[in-house]
């Protein structure tokens, strides 16, 4: 490798350490700011639908929050989420073109099961595809390698606490090996916690918002 090639490496490697660590403490403040949104211990450490797909991942995260409405009426929050449906209520500017996430259900995308593609980002037709469908209860989505091997989970689990209050705790998992967009296995196993955290926070106080405002 030549000098230049030597110092435009270290100058990549410099850069994206220094956005690890801003992201990090972004992430931290805009997360455990809010307790509320902090899954328990039980929570973290327990079985959830899903979890056999990836049953040694590199990384997990758990993060819950409590809807003051019944899982029938959470569930279809759930099954209408991904870019060109409803949104995924987080960054629209990130991740649904701009487009505002929706605010009523849309019958259009209720009927949902395994195989069901839940668009990631505008424009790709095959990232997220339903992999664990219980309506009511749980959502699994699953990111799949070309040889059909489990690279991500995603679940959605519904927990009734009483008649009219549900715990939604979401779960992300990665499979060993895992590097989304090419990215050093390093660098993607440091920031994907946090850039989940950041995302997943948006996400579940806009579902929280707009499950308790439809009545």
């Amino acid at each position: 490798m030549t000098e230049l090639g030597i110092v435009a490496k270290r100058a990549i490697v410099s850069v994206l350490g220094t956005f690890a660590v801003l992201l990090t403490v972004v992430a931290a403040f805009a997360w455990y700011s809010d307790w509320s949104l902090r899954a328990d211990h039980d929570e973290r450490v327990r079985d959830l639908s899903g979890d056999e797909l990836i049953p040694k991942p590199t990384g997990s995260v758990t993060h819950a929050i409590t809807i003051r409405r019944s899982a029938l009426g959470v569930w279809p929050w759930l099954a209408q989420m991904g870019s060109g449906r409803a949104g995924w209520y987080a960054y629209d500017f990130i991740d649904n073109g701009g487009v505002p996430s929706a605010e009523r259900i849309l019958p259009e995308f209720q009927n949902v099961g395994v195989g069901t593609v839940f668009p990631a980002l505008p424009g790709v037709k095959d990232l997220f595809v339903v992999a664990r469908c219980e309506p009511e209860h749980a959502l699994v989505l699953a990111w799949r390698s070309p040889t059909g091997t489990y690279l991500t989970t995603w679940a959605f689990v519904l927990e009734r606490l009483e008649p009219n209050r549900t715990r939604l705790i979401v779960r992300g998992r990665a499979a060993p090996g895992y590097s989304p967009y090419g990215l050093p296995q390093w660098f993607a196993k440091l920031t994907a916690p946090w850039a989940h955290a950041i995302m997943e926070h948006k996400q579940l106080l806009g579902s929280q918002r707009r499950c308790e405002a439809v009545r």
